[in-house]
Formats: structure tokens, sequence, C-alpha cells
């Protein structure tokens, strides 16, 4: 394979050679077949994928837009525009690269529509919103390849649908388009091959792969050889992280929430003894904010960035020499890829340090450490697209113009998720966009689309289309207020509404790595000050990211291995030589469940191991038997590892409160009268175009939009109880909010393998959770009462 001579000298003049991964995506496209590359960090994927169009354009110069690369971030298109323009501008090619996201301004997509650059950077959101144009058809009528990069973080998602219905809209208006698929982190190739081909055919994909890179260096951070029993985040350990990034180049320091973020940069700030620079990058932060910090580790003028996921897919920044894990990281696949960041090169170790939170999450870091130096990475749960979404397509392809239904079918047909789609299911998707449904037939403002005399369809007005451009996406934030300094001045970011409602003026709170004090409001604006000293309300956001399953199994493995015991620090040790004594440890096949009583309560803990959502799902199951049964159950509180149910009456027999049997008759009538069933119904609402976010001149508040969900979720219930939004946001909540399969499997397996401890006090295994009860509300919550709480439980559990 041999490449333009502009292209092999450029590479001689920099004393490199082409990998043999590199040519072979070029021979891949030079017969015109699609491609997916699987390669390491720092194997030099983005040029892989772009080399065969820079051959091409390099040999035929031409105007017009030739490739398109969409990215997963923001933050990571921008990176490549850095990284490509390089090669493009020694190489001498006379083409524009340029990025087109929610950050770019108006005018600039306005020209980009009328005269498009050869390589446009860009994200699932935007090209959707590209092919909403009159204009679309004519300036991606010549495109001919697409890159897809981080395949993985889009496969299994709703933006995933979003991109895959793209790619075919594409590959209609551009028959001979080629599709090109980069990741580090993919356990099922073929599964990716066949989610990246035109009608799923896997085989039409050729797979490359290159030489694995150096193992990474993957350590656990265990200051004084002592963990806390509770906690999450490693919040315990900032000192000695702050002593880690003085002796780096560069760290990142990944959390997994932006409330996190905000609180871990004010605890390492504290401990900064030495005054280094460092910053903070999550997507709450202006656009202006997060360019200012990216530029700024880009210059090498930080040592340190806190950040979230906002930076853990792709981006090079090569000077980076260490990443920091705070708190577990909840699957090997993600550790893989955070640790990737670090030392971004084939043949150098990237070197990561996990701080674990707690007990239970330094044997989740040990397990992920074993499968990151294993190779193993997590399964990915493919899925049928969302209807809510194929919904918000159809209304965008309208937008640009009047469709035919059977073409649209068939092309709907030739996307991956919407493989299976029957017409049925089709025309059903087509009548709500048209009319509502059923049951909003009646009322004008659902009658979005007419259809012709000529068979198709299309708007029935064209103000519709600058609606649904303001309101599309598949991603649904909460509703937020912008944080701006005084009445006039710049804007900081965006906090979420139900927040900000509990701020009054005088309150100060973290944001942006500053202590902020509130001084007045605007409808959704925020002002504030600098503040000073704690901030008194603790965060903004809290989420936690479930335990996956492949990680799970591997942490009960590490329970049933005494020999690898030894090399864990005493207090771990300890605690599961006590938990062996007094109890037993969860076996790998089996359901451990403890009663005992404590406080005149009587508790019962089950070790599922099913992650955090299915056990919450649990908890609800579990009360609401034992209700029935006159056990009058008080609360339960749910981890990544178990659920704990605590009543006034003891649990003697379990396992008829562990029953599969009519489960999901259960759980239907519990989701319908609880929020998660609303909630879900008001995210599809939005993506499918129902209930509109953002109206020109006007704010909706989180309320308003609830008052909306809710009035037309009621009115469906009632009168159209089978219509697909219904369905969608059923789906949705048994997937997303409630973990079913997982819950569905742990039933499964209580009836075959339950083991039933029961004791006279609280074990040393059961510490953790009890010391959930009633801190969810403050994140990372490390006060004198939980600690002397800890002590006391500790004591007891311990002997």
């Amino acid at each position: 394979m041999t490449l333009p001579t502009p292209i092999a000298d450029w590479f001689a003049a920099r004393g490199w050679a082409p990998r043999a991964h590199q040519l072979a995506m070029v021979a891949a496209a030079r017969a015109d077949r699609h491609a997916l590359l699987v390669a390491p960090t720092g194997a030099g994927k983005t040029l892989a994928g772009f080399l065969a169009t820079l051959a091409e354009l390099a040999e035929q110069p031409g105007e017009g837009l030739h490739t398109i690369y969409v990215s997963p971030l923001k933050a990571l298109a921008a990176d490549v525009q850095r990284n490509l323009l390089t090669p493009v501008t020694e190489i001498g090619l006379a083409i524009r690269v340029e990025t087109r996201t929610g950050d770019t301004s108006s005018d600039r997509k306005k020209r980009q529509r009328e005269d498009p650059p050869q390589i446009l950077l860009t994200t699932p959101e935007s090209l959707a919103l590209l092919l909403s144009y009159p204009e679309a058809a004519t300036m991606l009528a010549g495109v001919k390849c697409v890159i897809i990069d981080e395949i993985h973080a889009f496969a299994t998602t709703k933006r995933g649908d979003q991109l895959n219905l793209a790619l075919s809209r594409l590959q209609t208006l551009s028959p001979g388009l080629r599709r090109v698929g980069l990741s580090a982190t993919i356990a099922d190739p073929e599964a990716y091959q066949g989610w990246l081909a035109p009608d799923a055919d896997a085989s039409a994909v050729t797979l490359v792969t290159s030489e694995p890179g150096a193992a990474p260096r993957v350590d656990i951070l265990i200051p004084e050889d002592r963990i806390p029993w509770a906690g999450h985040n490693g919040r315990w350990a900032a000192r000695a992280v702050m002593r880690q990034i003085e002796q780096a180049r560069l760290a990142i320091v990944f959390v997994n929430t932006r409330a996190i973020a905000e609180i871990i940069f004010r605890d390492l700030w504290t401990e900064n003894d030495q005054a280094l620079p460092i910053g903070i990058h999550h997507g709450s932060l202006s656009a202006e904010a997060r360019h200012k910090v990216e530029a700024a580790m880009a210059s090498g003028r930080l040592r340190a960035i806190v950040a979230t996921a906002s930076l853990d897919l792709g981006i090079d920044w090569g000077d980076v020499d260490l990443v920091i894990q705070m708190g577990a990281p909840k699957g090997a696949s993600r550790l893989m890829q955070r640790t990737g960041r670090a030392n971004h090169r084939m043949d150098e170790a990237s070197h990561a340090i996990i701080v674990p939170g707690n007990r239970f999450e330094y044997l989740e870091a040990l397990a992920a450490r074993d499968a990151v130096l294993a190779g193993e990475l997590d399964d990915d749960d493919f899925r049928p697209g969302g209807l809510d979404v194929l919904a918000q397509h159809i209304f965008g392809l309208a937008a640009a113009e009047a469709f035919d239904a059977d073409a649209l079918y068939a092309e709907v047909r030739g996307s991956a998720p919407y493989a299976g789609l029957a017409r049925a299911q089709f025309d059903a998707v087509l009548n709500f966009v048209a009319t509502g449904g059923y049951a909003l037939k009646a009322y004008d403002r659902y009658h979005r689309l007419t259809r012709q005399k000529d068979g198709r369809w299309r708007l029935t007005h064209p103000k519709l289309a600058a609606q649904h451009r303001l309101n599309a996406g598949t991603i649904v934030e909460a509703v937020t207020m912008n944080v701006t300094w005084g009445r006039r001045g710049r804007r900081l970011g965006q906090v979420e509404e139900y927040f900000g409602a509990q701020l009054r003026v005088g309150d100060s709170f973290g944001f942006a790595g500053q202590v902020l004090e509130v001084t007045g409001f605007d409808g959704p604006d925020i002002h504030v000050k600098l503040g000073r000293g704690v901030p008194k309300i603790p965060s903004y956001q809290g989420g936690r990211l479930p335990l996956s399953t492949h990680l799970a199994a591997r942490v009960k493995g590490l329970l049933n291995a005494p020999a690898r015991w030894t090399d864990m620090p005493d207090d771990v040790r300890e605690w599961l030589e006590v938990q062996q004594r007094v109890s037993r440890l969860p076996g790998r096949d089996d359901l451990l469940i403890e009663t005992f009583p404590r406080d005149d309560r009587w508790f019962m803990v089950a070790y599922g191991f099913a992650g955090r959502n299915a056990h919450q799902t649990l908890g609800m199951l579990l009360t609401q038997r034992m209700e029935a049964a006159g056990l009058q159950p008080l609360g339960f509180v749910g981890s990544d590892y178990m659920v704990a149910v605590w009543s006034l009456q003891p649990v003697t027999d379990p396992r008829p409160l562990f029953s599969p049997d009519v489960f999901e008759a259960e759980l239907a009538d519990w989701m319908a009268a609880s929020p998660f069933l609303r909630r879900a119904f008001r995210e599809v609402a939005i993506i499918g175009g129902l209930i509109d976010r953002q109206i020109p001149g006007q704010h909706k508040t989180g309320k308003q939009l609830s008052v909306s969900s809710d009035l037309i979720y009621d009115v469906l219930r009632r009168h159209e109880p089978d219509h697909l939004l219904l369905t969608a946001a059923w789906a949705d909540a048994r997937a997303k909010l409630t973990d079913i399969a997982r819950l569905a499997a742990l039933l499964e397996q209580a009836q075959r393998a339950m083991v039933l401890m029961p004791l006279d006090r609280v074990s040393p295994l059961a510490v953790p959770v009890l010391l959930e009860i009633g801190k969810e509300s403050v994140p990372g919550a490390a006060d004198s009462a939980l600690l002397l709480e800890a002590d006391a439980l500790a004591a007891e559990a311990m002997g």
C-alpha cells in the first residue's frame, strides 16, 4: 500500500513510518469498504481514520464537503481540529477543516451550508440539525466518508439511534458513502460492525486491528494504609492526591459527576500548598470557560485539571502523564478509556491512580485494575432504536423537504437499531408526528404534518421548522438556570433549576471552582459575586454511575479468593476475615441474605451486586411485599453492592419476598403510581417533539414543563394507554431508571441459590450500606456525626 508522495514525504520528514493498521484503513477505503478500527490509545486512530481522506484530497483536490467526522464531545471535535490542521498545513493540502457544534456561531453555520469545508467536525445533534435544512440534500450529496470516533460511546444510546438514522439519510443522499468507526474499548467488534453497517450487515464492514500497546500501569492510592468504612469519591485522600499532582507534569483528576468535580476541586485547592495552577472542566460550564481551560491545558499552563466525562474520550493532551480516578470507576472500559489519557502514545505505559472512597470501592478498584491488565472490557447492551428518537428524526426530515412514507420506511429499516421495525410501528410513529395520535388529534397544535396530493408528507407550517431546531436532541437535561456575574456580567454556566430554586440572596455555593454568593435573581438568571469561605449550600447535582455487571462479577471473585487478601490493606483484610468468621461472604453464584436486630428494628441485607438502580427497585419491591405480609417495613437503602431493608417485624423466610412470580405486574403497578414513569414520559415527550423545551422569547420553568407533561400523560393514560410514547416511556423506565434486566436475573438467582444467615448483630459487610441511611442528600458527606456513627457501627460489627 503506497501513500501519495506529499503524505509519504511528511511521514519521512518526521522520522515516522505509517503503522500497519493505518495503511489497512487506506486499503479498505480504496476497496470501497466500510471499516471499523479497534486500536489502543496512542496508536494514531484519528490519523488512521482521516488518512484515506487526506490521500484522496491530495490526489484529487476539490471543493465541497468530502468527510464528516462525528465526535461524542464538542471538546473532542475542537481537539481533533487542532491536531488535524498540523498535518494538513505541513503536507500543504489546500483544504479547510471546520467544526460545527453547539458552540459554533449561527453565522458560521449558515456560511457552512452555503460554502462547506472539505472536512467538517461535528456531533450527532449538530448533524441531525444540519439534515433538517433544505440545503442539506445539495450540500451532502457529494460526501464520500463519515468517521465516527469513540463509536462505543454512541452505539447503545439514544444518541446512537439519532446518529445511525442520520447515517441512513446520508447514505440515501450519497449512495457511495463510506462509514468508518474508531474505538479503543470494544469487547464485541462484530456487534459494532453490525451497528456501523448499512442494513446491519456486519460482513460489509472490514475489521482492522492494531498491535497491542504498552500495558498500562494502574495503582491504588491508600494513604497510611487505611480506608474509610463509608463515603464516596475519595475526598478523604485529598492531601495525598495533591502530593501526586505535585510530582506529575500534568494530571487529569477524573470524577463521576459534575457536582463532585466542584467538591473535589475545592478539596484539592485547600491542600494546594504550592499554589499550583489547577483547572476544572465539566458540561455545566459555559463554552467560554471550557475553551479557556482547554487552551490552558494545550499550552502547558496547568498542572492539573478536575474533569468529568467531558474530557475522558479521545482528547490528546500530549503532556498528561498521570490520570487520577477519584472513587471507583464503575466499569473496566471506563477505567481503560480514562487511563489512556495519560502518556497518549502507543509505546509508553499510561499511568493511572484510583482513589477508592470506601472498602467496597477498594475491592472494585482492584477488580477494575485486574480487568484492565487482563484486557477484559465490559459488554455492551444493544437494544432496538427508540420510537421517540424516530419521531424526532421524521419531523426533522420533513423540515428539510417533503418525503414519501414508503421510501422513508425503507431508509429507516437500513439503520441498524431499526432493522427490525415493523411497518405498523413506523406508521404509528408517522401518525403521531402528523397528528399527535388518537387522543390528541383534536388539538390543532399537534397537527404538524400534512399529506399532499402526491402522497408525500410536509410540514403543516414552515415556522415549525425553526421550533424543531430549537428543541431537537436526545439529551434531556434537567431544566437549568444561568449563573452570571452581576446583572450584566458574563455567563459562567448553568445549574439545575431545582437547585437554583432553593437559593436565596446571600447564599453561597461552589461553581466553576469558586465560591459564589447570590446577589439577586432575574427570571432564569442567578446573579452572583465572588464569595468567601466554605459554600453554605453543598452542591448542585450528585448522580452516581451504576456498577457494571462484568466488574460486579470480578468483585465477587475477589471475595472468594482468600489468597488475594494477603496483598490488601490490613483493615480491608481484617474486614473480610471477620465477616467470614461471624457470617459468610457472598459466593460467586449465590445470593447472601443476612438478618439482624439493631435499635429496636429488624434489618435484612441482600448482597445482590446488581448495581444501585436494580437495588433501589428491589428495595421498593421488598417493602411492598413486606407490607402485604404484615412485617411493617420502615424503609430501605440501596448501593451498588447490596440493599438493606428495615422493619418492625423480623424476616424469618425471605424466599417469598424474592419470588419472581407476578414481579412484572407488581412493578407495573408501582411504577404507574410513582414518579418514575412520569419522569420517563417527560423525557420521551420532549425527544418526540410533543413538548417544547424552548420557545423564542420565553423561558419555560421546570414546573411548567412538568405540568405540561403530566397533563398529557394523564390524558393518554385515560384515553390511549397504548400510545407509542407511553410504550417508549415504559421501556426507558425499565432499562434506565430501574435496571429491570439485572433485577430479574437477581430474583432468578435468589430462587436457585439463596443463602440465609440469621445474625445477632450487624455484620462487617453490612456496615457501609447502613451508613448510607439518611446521607443521600449531601454528596460525599463526611461530617463528624457520620464519622462517629461509622466508628460505633464498626466497633459493633467487628466485635
